[in-house]
């Protein structure tokens, strides 16, 4: 049997110290460098062990200021399913009042923005065509703990009055629910989730290290001529946040 790599074993450590309370949440860990000399390891050994340790929740990282033991969280209880867009409110509302916390999110519309090549080939359009790209991020309780970037093409909805997801009558009805008002009927949604870690940008908007893992989901809505009407890149950190999907069985 191989032996258990020294990165696992110094987190093995820094957790059990958690554990038995010699650090309490909101402590600072010391250096890097006290660590590995405590342990007999390098600071490269112990900062994989941190990283580690940060992805899974554990500890936290603040930029300029070092790491401390995360405060204790809740693991968000994401679902993913057909039936969760309703006419009485959005699918991420419903999840966080199923889990007693209060739901908001913030966006950011910009109109025809010019689609990139991987964003008009999801699209069906060509590269560079206008499409209106509105940025996401859901709160739960005040803490990040979603981000979201949708794209639409201006030529679907350029015009109406849902050609603004957040505003006019119909802010924040959702994707089905909006193209519906225009006469678009959403048949299915393809979703293809993949792990990666954490952008500096996505880190600092989910408050997470930007070696933790996330989730990257990249979403399509069709309609049902078969035409792509909305594609959006989901980023759920995975130390907060499990993704379930719920599939509908059709009798």
């Amino acid at each position: 049997m191989s032996e258990q790599p020294p990165y696992l074993r110094i987190a093995d450590e820094l957790r059990q110290r958690i554990a038995e309370h010699v650090w309490e949440p909101g402590d600072r860990l010391p250096s890097r460098a006290q660590i590995g000399q405590e342990c007999g390891v390098g600071e490269n050994v112990v900062r994989r062990a941190q990283e580690l340790l940060i992805s899974q929740g554990v500890l936290e990282g603040r930029a300029g200021s070092g790491t401390y033991v995360a405060e204790p969280r809740e693991r968000v209880r994401v679902v993913r399913s057909s039936a969760r867009e309703q006419p009485s409110g959005s699918p991420f509302r419903q999840d966080m009042k199923a889990l007693r916390l209060q739901s908001d999110w913030e966006s950011r519309t910009d109109a025809k923005v010019p689609a990139p090549e991987e964003i008009a080939t999801r699209l069906g359009i060509a590269e560079g065509e206008p499409c209106v790209r509105t940025t996401y991020e859901f709160l739960a309780d005040g803490k990040p703990v979603q981000l979201s970037t949708s794209w639409e093409p201006y030529a679907v909805t350029g015009g109406t009055l849902v050609v603004l997801p957040e505003g006019g009558p119909h802010a924040g009805a959702g994707v089905v629910n909006r193209m519906a008002e225009i006469g678009v009927t959403i048949s299915h949604a393809v979703e293809q989730p993949e792990p990666r870690h954490a952008t500096a940008e996505e880190a600092s908007l989910l408050g997470i290290q930007k070696a933790a893992l996330v989730t990257h989901i990249r979403r399509t809505y069709y309609s049902d001529d078969g035409r792509p009407v909305e594609t959006a890149d989901i980023v759920v950190p995975a130390a907060h946040c499990e993704i379930v999907y719920e599939i509908p069985i059709n009798r």
